[in-house]
């Protein structure tokens, strides 16, 4: 079979493989406020995509950049700041607030409302340097694998798929997907061996 053929199959059988990535060796540049523990740095931010019939997916993604564990993916069409305040504060809930928020400051991140309720909350901001998308490289790092093992890979028909298919991702990368950086444990693992190794030691 010719290569030309074989790729005009796998385009009619919408074949996808990931993609291999080449890893960028960026200089060591200092960020702001590095994490030293769970709970210190949790980095936020939007990644959009679309269903089958052209609705907008617009995800925020949340991620404990110590424990790299994905703590919620919020799919919507639209997402405004009282919903961004209603993730954080049911995550705060569960998992206690951090620190410091990592995040770009693009209006949504920056916005009067948010930045007011988090001083309320007396979480922190670490806002990156224009420019610099590395410094918020956790995040970064999370949305290729999202990218490459979920968005790339899957067919959404609706918002409502979306949210069921992602959501099992978002569990099996916490809870059965080893991660080299946590020595080849899940980030539920890693977790677990902080509680168990240092009980009560989370940076607030």
């Amino acid at each position: 079979m010719s290569r030309d053929r074989m790729y005009r199959l796998w385009q009619l059988g919408g074949f996808q493989v990931p993609r291999k990535r080449r890893r960028k060796r960026a200089l060591p540049v200092p960020r702001p406020e590095e994490p030293r523990g769970r709970n210190h740095v949790w980095g936020y931010d939007f990644i959009f995509d679309r269903c089958a019939k052209g609705q907008q997916l617009k995800c925020l993604t949340v991620v404990d950049e110590w424990t790299r564990e994905s703590l919620a993916i919020e799919v919507e069409g639209r997402m405004r700041s009282g919903d961004m305040i209603r993730t954080l504060e049911r995550l705060f809930r569960e998992h206690g607030a951090p620190r410091y928020l990592r995040s770009d400051n693009g209006s949504e991140f920056a916005s009067r409302k948010i930045l007011r309720w988090l001083k309320t909350a007396g979480v922190n901001t670490a806002f990156i340097e224009p420019g610099k998308p590395w410094q918020n490289g956790t995040a970064e790092s999370f949305h290729d694998k999202f990218r490459d093992e979920c968005l790339n890979m899957e067919w959404f028909r609706s918002r409502a798929e979306a949210r069921v298919v992602i959501e099992t991702w978002r569990r099996h990368y916490n809870e059965v997907r080893p991660h080299s950086s946590l020595d080849y444990r899940t980030p539920r693992e890693f977790r677990t061996h902080l509680e168990r190794a240092n009980p009560g030691a989370v940076l607030k």
